[in-house]
């Protein structure tokens, strides 16, 4: 485990190379099976949603589906029981956030107490959809950042927050 403030990884630094696949039509087929099975365990999720690049039409990405849960509270030992019951294991423990993944590595889940949370990727996903300008400036700096080595996948998700918070900004400006 790896601590940092209010921040734990389970099973510590993972090095492995990033690799940006094209856009694959499957993807949102895919998030439809994560989400029937995740709704069948939290059913007092409110709101699971296809978030991060494979929910981005013709967006290359990393072949991960990110799912975002909202829940009431992520501290209930009910909701990490309910995640892991159905196949999924914890990464990621911060005090408001939690990120299950598949042992595959090919999903990750990502559940929030704060509706916030939600409505920030989902302003990010939304704009990238509508903007292709955004979403090619956001794909070439994944490529390019793919290139590189990174000591864990977070250090690669931290590369890419300069050209995040700009064009969440863009998006907030609307």
């Amino acid at each position: 485990m790896t601590h940092a403030d209010d921040f734990e990884l389970i099973g510590g630094r993972e090095p492995k190379p990033v690799v940006i696949a094209e856009y694959d039509p499957a993807w949102p087929f895919r998030f439809e099976a994560e989400r029937s099975k995740i709704s069948a365990v939290l059913p007092g999720a409110t709101a699971i949603e296809h978030i991060g690049s494979t929910s981005v039409p013709g967006l290359a990405a990393k072949p991960i589906i990110d799912v975002i849960v909202v829940v009431a509270d992520i501290t209930t030992p009910e909701v990490q029981a309910a995640l892991e019951h159905a196949g999924y294991e914890l990464r990621v423990r911060e005090a408001d956030h939690r990120m299950f993944r598949t042992p595959a590595h090919d999903v990750h889940v990502h559940v929030w107490t704060d509706p916030a949370d939600n409505a920030r990727h989902l302003e990010f996903r939304d704009w990238l959809r509508a903007h292709d300008d955004d979403r090619d400036r956001y794909e070439a700096v994944k490529r390019e950042l793919a290139t590189r080595q990174w000591g864990d996948m977070n250090d690669y998700a931290d590369a890419k927050s300069p050209v995040i918070a700009e064009i969440t900004t863009r998006a907030a400006l609307g």
